[in-house]
């Protein structure tokens, strides 16, 4: 007994060194976050420069700065996970997402979006693995299997919404944002999905019905994961509106909104769903139902509450980005030929180009077919625009890349080294230059974008302040009272969406979902419920 205590004894110096270490570094961490805070507020009215490249290359002179003091032995404060990303980091920001996008420029833009997010994705990863077969195997990197090439269309088919949300402006660009984002969530998705499904088939003998299997799981996945978003989004509307919490505490009303649309993920992630997806769809029906069963404080500390979560999330990303690029342990294994690393970053960078270019202006072009009003069209500058800002690779990407290649968080082999600091090199250069150089681009070639701005506002949306050119209830008011003409075809039925399926959507909203979920207008006024000052509202004009 009393070599054992002498054994525990003698290991606590140990085990406080650790802590006090963790301690350093969290501090110092916490103090980063805070400069990328600061540098961002004062590089605000820079054309070139946005928050994200801000704490990249904060992080990479914090790395430089590391190198040195540790005799270049590490780069970084703590150690990068994938689990550490789709677990912590990723949740807070897609939700966030949903919950503050403009519901109705989005779903205006519905099956343009869901053209380029899935469809556009599958056709990237296509491209850039068709790419990597043919080039990849006239460079000496190892040894590369059918699962390895389409993993690696998966991985760098992934855009990055972060870097897409914080280059594009939702009030500048209305249209832009709900297209580019839009697609870059659901891209996403799509990304994450195929890569799990490549993972987790058996390739080997890849015939026609492995490939239906694998397109059908692809579906159902997509499907399910939707549906478990809206499901979980309308649960906690229903428990708010019958419970009415802010009666007697607000603190658990926003406490249950935050821990609903955490539990929406997790519950995707433990049944094998893209938790993308489902925090997506949980964002926008807690905007549109939840949102509105809270009391008027609730209302706007969630708001501020899941931005700033968000985009703490979106810096402490880029900021370690930085900073592991310039791990030594990766960057050492392929240092015996460092021409073949910078080959296979340009064939990648010139790939994820095409394959980006080789859906977005196809389907523009078949968008456009299907819509009569010419403002609605994607005219050739904003294609260009929308390849362009898409073309930026970020965590995603990394952390898919770590899952495949490598072990741990260590490369053991010489391939699998190359492909960790060829993604980190297209991730660094796609964010910087290509991110750099979007705002000017928006500028030179849509100079008038913002003057359309006000036209798209949407009213549920929890965003600060709206001042709209165009009573919306109004515009509901006069479908209300009007015939609206049934689609005679496809593609009547595509060329007027928002006077068909908006229509309908908003009869079925208000007779069915409202009464049962909440939302605006359509809570009991009861003492201590969120209507409690708010004036009596015409559920005709809701």
């Amino acid at each position: 007994m009393a070599s054992l205590l002498d054994t525990l004894v003698s290991k606590m110096p140990s085990l406080s060194a650790s802590d006090h270490a963790s301690v350093v570094s969290l501090n110092l961490f916490v103090a980063l976050l805070c400069a990328c805070i600061v540098l961002g507020h004062l590089l605000e009215e820079n054309p070139w420069m946005n928050e994200s490249i801000t704490a990249l290359l904060i992080g990479l002179a914090t790395g430089v700065v590391i190198l040195l003091i540790s005799n270049g032995k590490s780069s970084h404060l703590l150690v990068f996970t994938e689990d550490l990303f789709f677990i912590y980091l990723l949740p807070p920001i897609i939700f966030n997402a949903g919950f503050q996008v403009k519901k109705k420029q989005f779903f205006r833009n519905f099956v343009t979006i869901m053209l380029f997010g899935a469809i556009g994705t599958v056709v990237s990863c296509t491209v850039i693995t068709l790419g990597v077969t043919q080039f990849f195997k006239k460079l000496d990197i190892g040894t590369f299997d059918l699962g390895d090439y389409l993993a690696i269309g998966a991985i760098f088919a992934a855009t990055d919404s972060v870097c897409t949300l914080q280059v594009l402006n939702q009030g500048e660009t209305p249209l832009l944002y709900s297209l580019v984002f839009g697609e870059g969530v659901v891209n996403d998705a799509t990304s994450v999905v195929v890569f799990n499904a490549i993972q987790s088939f058996d390739l080997t003998h890849l015939n026609h019905e492995a490939a239906f299997r694998l397109l059908g799981n692809f579906f159902y996945l997509f499907l399910l994961s939707t549906l478990l978003g809206v499901a979980t989004g309308l649960i906690s509307a229903y428990i708010i509106k019958k419970l009415y919490f802010g009666r007697h505490s607000t603190d658990r009303e926003v406490a249950l909104m935050m821990l609903m649309a955490y539990l929406s993920y997790m519950l995707a992630e433990l049944f094998d769903l893209s938790g993308i997806l489902t925090v997506f769809f949980c964002g926008i029906v807690m905007s549109h139902y939840t949102w509105h069963n809270v009391t008027e404080s609730s209302r706007i500390t969630t708001k501020h509450a899941f931005a700033t979560l968000s985009f703490l999330a979106e810096t402490f990303i880029f900021l370690y980005v930085g900073m592991d690029a310039l791990d030594i342990d990766k960057w050492r294994s392929v240092s015996d030929s460092p021409g073949t690393s910078v080959a296979v970053s340009s064939i990648l960078i010139g790939l994820l180009m095409l394959g980006r270019a080789a859906f977005v202006f196809p389907l523009s072009f078949l968008s456009n077919l299907a819509k009569k009003n010419q403002s609605e069209k994607i005219d050739f500058k904003m294609q260009v625009v929308i390849w362009w800002s898409g073309l930026m690779r970020g965590a995603v990407s990394m952390a898919l890349a770590y899952n495949k290649f490598t072990r741990a968080g260590k490369t053991d082999l010489r391939g699998n080294a190359i492909m960790i600091t060829s993604t980190i090199t297209v991730c660094l250069f796609s964010t910087v230059v290509f991110g750099m150089l979007t705002k000017p681009l928006i500028r030179f070639l849509l100079p008038h974008q913002k003057a359309t701005t006000s036209f798209l506002s949407d009213g549920n949306t929890p965003k600060s302040i709206q001042i709209p050119l165009i009573d919306q209830d109004s515009f509901i008011e006069f479908a209300g009272n009007h015939n609206v003409p049934r689609p005679d075809s496809i593609r009547g039925f595509l060329t007027r969406p928002t006077r068909t399926v908006h229509y309908y959507w908003r009869q079925f909203d208000d007779s069915f979902m409202r009464p049962v979920f909440g939302g605006r207008g359509f809570v009991p006024f009861v003492p201590g419920s969120p209507t409690e000052r708010d004036p009596p509202t015409d559920l005709s004009r809701a």
